[in-house]
């Protein structure tokens, strides 16, 4: 399977007017479409030598576990602020539509750990940077980043550059 684009639907207008929201359910609901994805992420990071898998909040939590569990690894959840019951480190960043606060717990992976972030979309990058500054305050070591979808017209990778990033859909 090479073309997942047919899995990923356009929700116009969500979460709020002039946003067009994509929505990869479809993809995650279908066995074959889910693998292959997760597949072809697994034979670009296996030699990587990671330690632990860094999943945003929340569609990167489903692609990040499964992917954590394919390469015999650990998971780390980043999450919106508030959701973490231990002590966390806070990053508060622009979204296309508004603004946010990103959380992690600060014993979350020891330091000079090998991290892979994954999450499901690049835009304009607010998100996939607050999560980098996050993983850099635990003294992580970036080995990679794993997206499904990149929106390439926000050019989100020029807030995080000298960053390697591998995405699976481009559009």
């Amino acid at each position: 399977m090479s073309d997942f684009t047919k899995f990923i639907r356009d929700i116009p207008n969500f979460p709020e007017p002039g946003v067009s929201f994509k929505d990869i359910t479809p993809l995650l609901g279908n066995g074959l479409a889910f693998n292959a994805a997760i597949d072809i992420f697994v034979n670009r990071f296996k030699s990587e030598l990671i330690d632990v898998v860094v999943g945003i909040d929340a569609r990167g939590f489903i692609l990040g576990a499964a992917l954590a569990h394919r390469l015999g690894i650990g998971f780390v959840p980043i999450r919106k602020s508030g959701k973490l019951p231990f002590d966390c480190y806070e990053v508060t960043y622009n979204l296309e539509y508004g603004v946010d606060t990103l959380a992690i717990h600060q014993d979350a992976f020891p330091k000079g750990s090998r991290v892979l972030i994954c999450d499901d979309v690049l835009a304009t990058g607010g998100t996939l940077a607050a999560s980098i500054e996050l993983v850099k305050k635990l003294s992580g070591n970036i080995v990679g980043i794993a997206l499904l979808l990149e929106l390439t017209k926000f050019e989100g990778r020029k807030k995080v550059p000298n960053q390697p990033i591998f995405s699976l859909v481009e559009i």
